[in-house]
């Protein structure tokens, strides 16, 4: 057959082009968990979305969600140095010469196994320009009444020690339908530490102490990097938002030592502070290039980072 008679034929397979998710349930409480990129996409309870998230196909604004490896939050100038040599990553634009979030945002991720309340997915970051490690990355997820526990696991699947940090994007909502709705929103955080940044979000070399009981958010505005974070007997340090839909509490285990508060201030009109996203990180901003908190992995090893949302009236 010529080529131009396959390309006309009306037979010849294509790549799936539907929107692809996953979705777990535990009586009335639904997950949605999307393949393009592992993103939590939905969390409802009854009729309550405990999740700011985004319709399905939908492209998501301000990494909603977001599995954010093999870095989060934000390397200068894309710019790095491992063990001597330097690498480049691709940063946003030349007006904003970050690169930002890591590489797993749009790639495809598989079902890996599924139960009743439980799923769980993975992908696999290649080896690339400004990242030349391989990394296997695999998230459990499960669903109770009241509760959701995701646990991330991450593998060296190259043949040299790689250097990562991870971080994920939840929003919470607060039951806000409209701009400015969390400013009656109440707010609790486990950090005594903020690591000051500047206008690009990146760090200063300045630290300074937190006050984490922030109380009625009003016109308070964060997008700030926290540490030293405070924890309870079982080392679990939690962060608690009452809003008028009810209270949620997001905690993480002793594997996330930081903490990145938004209030969605820079967000598009329709989407600006109606949620409060909390991201648990393993490391602050620039840490590919500071060093700072990374996770070092050699070939073969593992690492495994719990969390958890809890929810209530």
């Amino acid at each position: 057959m010529w080529w131009g008679e396959a390309m006309s034929d009306p037979t010849a397979p294509w790549p799936a082009t539907e929107p692809t998710e996953v979705v777990v349930s535990a009586g009335d409480t639904r997950l949605v968990v999307d393949l393009r990129g592992g993103t939590l996409r939905a969390l409802i309870a009854g009729d309550r979305e405990v999740l700011d998230g985004y319709p399905a196909g939908a492209l998501p604004s301000g990494r909603r969600g977001g599995v954010l490896l093999p870095w989060p939050n934000r390397v200068r100038d894309g710019r790095w140095t491992w063990r001597g040599e330097e690498h480049r990553l691709e940063v946003s634009s030349a007006e904003k010469p970050v690169a930002i979030h890591g590489l797993v945002s749009w790639q495809p991720w598989s079902v890996l196994a599924q139960a009743d309340g439980a799923v769980t997915v993975g992908t696999v970051v290649e080896p690339r320009p400004g990242y030349p490690f391989r990394l296997a990355a695999a998230f459990d997820h499960r669903l109770e009444a009241g509760r959701l526990t995701v646990t991330a696991r991450v593998r060296n699947a190259g043949d040299a020690a790689a250097p990562f940090g991870l971080g994920l994007h939840p929003y919470l909502g607060v039951g806000a339908t409209e701009d400015g709705g969390i400013a009656d929103a109440e707010l609790s955080l486990p950090a005594r530490t903020e690591l000051v940044v500047d206008a690009a979000g990146l760090p200063t070399g300045e630290r300074r102490p937190f006050d984490g009981a922030v109380g009625r958010l009003g016109e308070r505005s964060f997008d700030t990097p926290l540490t030293d974070l405070e924890r309870d007997g079982d080392g679990w340090a939690r962060v608690r938002l009452r809003g008028p839909a009810g209270w949620t509490e997001l905690a993480v285990d002793p594997a996330w030592g930081w903490l990145q508060v938004y209030t969605g201030d820079t967000l598009s009109p329709g989407e600006r502070r109606r949620s409060v996203a909390v991201e648990p990180m393993t490391c602050p901003p620039n840490a590919l290039a500071d060093g700072a908190d990374l996770v070092v992995l050699e070939p073969g090893a593992d690492w495994s980072g719990t969390w958890s949302l809890a929810w209530g009236d």
